[in-house]
């Protein structure tokens, strides 16, 4: 099966929404084709790794990579100016989100790198599908019941 039929055949995604498909259904589909843009998007991720570390104070941990973009680098610092640990961590997964298109060339909206790009986002609306307010509350209970006796 080609990966332009793959890709066209996708439901949509979209950011904060319920995420359209398992991600074990993605690979029963074909979402499984490795991607040429993995080394790109293994280099980007590192960079928005130390970007996330540096904001952290955590210089120490910052490992190499090959590219330096100040854009992603000021995006992710700009998330940690919110105070809001969870709306943080919604403004940290949209910057990865967003950079996750980068690895859909414009001349190739439905090739491998659009592929990876639905892969990734993927995986973030699946995570974001997971937090709930229901949820957060039931395992702080449940970390601080020993405090509570």
């Amino acid at each position: 099966m080609s990966v332009d039929y793959i890709v066209s055949s996708l439901p949509t995604l979209a950011f904060n929404a319920p995420a359209p498909l398992s991600w074990e259904k993605f690979v029963q589909g074909g979402g499984d084709v490795p991607s040429p843009q993995a080394k790109v998007w293994a280099d980007l991720e590192t960079q928005l790794r130390n970007a996330v570390a540096e904001a952290r104070g955590g210089e120490r941990f910052k490992r190499p990579s090959e590219g330096c973009s100040l854009y992603w680098k000021n995006r992710v610092l700009a998330c940690f100016q919110e105070k809001d640990v969870a709306k943080r961590d919604e403004l940290l997964d949209r910057v990865w989100w967003d950079a996750a298109g980068e690895l859909t060339p414009p001349s190739e909206p439905l090739g491998k790198g659009a592929l990876a790009t639905y892969a990734i986002r993927l995986k973030i609306a699946l995570k974001r599908t997971l937090i709930s307010k229901d949820a957060g509350n039931a395992s702080f209970d449940r970390l601080t019941s020993e405090t509570k006796r």
